[in-house]
């Protein structure tokens, strides 16, 4: 089953593009909706019989060894729930068939990209997966070929290109440490190895991590890069794509292969701590809708490095927890800033004003959204924030849990005057004929908004059958 992920997208990208017509280009859209549908579908009811179905001829055809755990199922969830969202807006947003058509083939191809991320299990496989999602995502910031968009993802070109020069330095490392690519050899020559190398090989790939994941203060291609690619692409970014390249690997990487040391462990949460705060304080400042929805989001991916430098279960558990939740309630904000600069043309927040009254729907999800990025209790936020807090406390790290709280109500601070400048008081002038975005980008502000309630109504559900199996990842 894990080699079907990769397979049956691939198979679809090929017939899609044969050239039989314009009937396959009809059909593309229906073909993504049904193959992140059942992403989400499969990784949710994890406990199918489709997943521990054998199926030698399939898995044969790949050399690259699959492997599936509880972690893998959560980012299963996110690339299919962010890829399903920004799908729905590009149909809205894209200007022609053809361009949608070519955004679609970009987007399984980042999806393909991400799920062999979330599968494999030795690092130059792993390599080989980040650098197709990463080639995806230039050119989809590229998309429209602008101005801006071209200065972002020439940025993120550079700094990409350096992670991998990175990278593959440390691969070489490890290579020479232990002399083959699985984590599990590598984590286990890394014990009897010569430390200086390996403290090297380490600190070198986690270097390369924090750039794909946007972490301070390798964080110079992100605020850009959102702020500038096309509004299914921003959704994209931050959503789910510098979560899987950076992040989720930073994750995996470290718990199967690095192990938590206390080098590590005090490199995590001092970068997720520098983030926090860095990325608060450049929100507040901020007259750009997207630019401060993109420093945002480099303060919640502080939370989530944070909460993994505690090196417990229970930390591990948060991270992940807020990993999806900012998937989601991020997505949820970006599909909603979309729709914001499709109808009035701009994302200066000084210009806007009272468009509560003309578009209700994205301002009352813009406020779940909000408060859950706040971690105001019941959504979600509030729970993975309190896991990632109380795995703090049990670690006797009660300075980096008093900045963590502190920082929330910075958060709480700068969305309260991006509600107030964009949604609240009265209607700023000649925005009178504004109105919401179609139906579907308002089924996707809708249908996000209540997964970021439900998540948080059912919080006990999803930690005992989703996060609390997470540890396993910790057992070596």
């Amino acid at each position: 089953m894990p080699s079907l992920i990769i397979l049956v997208p691939l198979l679809g990208l090929i017939i899609l593009n044969m050239p039989i017509g314009n009937f396959m280009r009809r059909g593309a859209f229906w073909f993504a909706i049904a193959l992140f549908s059942a992403q989400v579908l499969l990784a949710v009811f994890h406990h199918s019989l489709a997943w521990t179905g054998k199926l030698p001829p399939v898995d044969a055809l790949f050399k690259v060894g699959f492997t599936i755990d509880h972690l893998t199922f959560i980012m299963f969830i996110c690339i299919g729930l962010v890829s399903f969202s920004s799908l729905l807006v590009a149909r809205h947003a894209m200007g022609d068939e053809g361009e949608l058509f070519k955004f679609i083939n970009l987007l399984i191809i980042a999806s393909v990209g991400m799920s062999g991320i979330v599968m494999v299990k030795d690092i130059f496989s792993l390599y080989i997966f980040l650098e197709i999602t990463s080639i995806a995502s230039f050119i989809l910031i590229a998309f429209r070929k602008d101005v801006y968009g071209l200065e972002g993802a020439f940025k993120y070109l550079v700094l990409s290109a350096v992670a991998t020069i990175l990278m593959l330095t440390s691969i070489a490392l490890f290579i020479l440490v232990s002399g083959d690519t699985s984590f599990s050899t590598i984590g286990a020559s890394l014990q009897s190895g010569n430390r200086v190398i390996v403290m090297l090989a380490i600190g070198i790939f986690i270097c390369g991590l924090f750039i794909k994941g946007g972490v301070v203060p390798f964080h110079g291609w992100l605020p850009d890069a959102y702020m500038s690619a096309p509004a299914p692409v921003s959704i994209l970014l931050a959503g789910i794509i510098t979560k899987a390249a950076g992040i989720y690997t930073l994750i995996r990487i470290t718990s199967a292969v690095f192990g938590f040391i206390e080098p590590v462990k005090a490199i995590l949460m001092l970068a997720g701590t520098v983030s926090i705060l860095f990325g608060a304080f450049a929100a507040l400042g901020q007259n750009d809708f997207k630019r401060m929805l993109a420093y945002s989001s480099i303060s919640q991916i502080g939370y989530i490095v944070l909460g993994a430098g505690t090196g417990t279960a229970l930390g591990i558990a948060g991270a992940v927890f807020h990993l999806f939740n900012h998937s989601v309630f991020k997505s949820l904000l970006f599909v909603n800033a979309s729709a914001v600069e499709k109808e009035l043309k701009t994302n200066d927040m000084n210009r806007m004003g009272g468009l509560s009254y003309r578009m209700p729907i994205t301002s009352a999800t813009s406020m779940v959204g909000f408060l859950s990025t706040c971690g105001i209790p019941p959504l979600s936020g509030f729970w993975s924030k309190l896991l990632i807090l109380i795995a703090l406390w049990q670690t006797g790290h009660f300075a980096y849990a008093t900045i963590a709280v502190l920082a929330s109500v910075l958060t709480l601070a700068y969305f309260l005057m991006m509600q107030r400048k964009v949604f609240f008081g009265k209607l700023a002038l000649g925005l009178e004929n504004v109105k919401e975005r179609g139906a579907g980008i308002m089924f996707v502000s809708i249908a996000l908004a209540f997964i970021t309630i439900g998540a948080g109504i059912f919080f006990p559900v999803i930690y005992n059958n989703f996060l609390l199996p997470i540890k396993e990842i910790l057992v070596k």
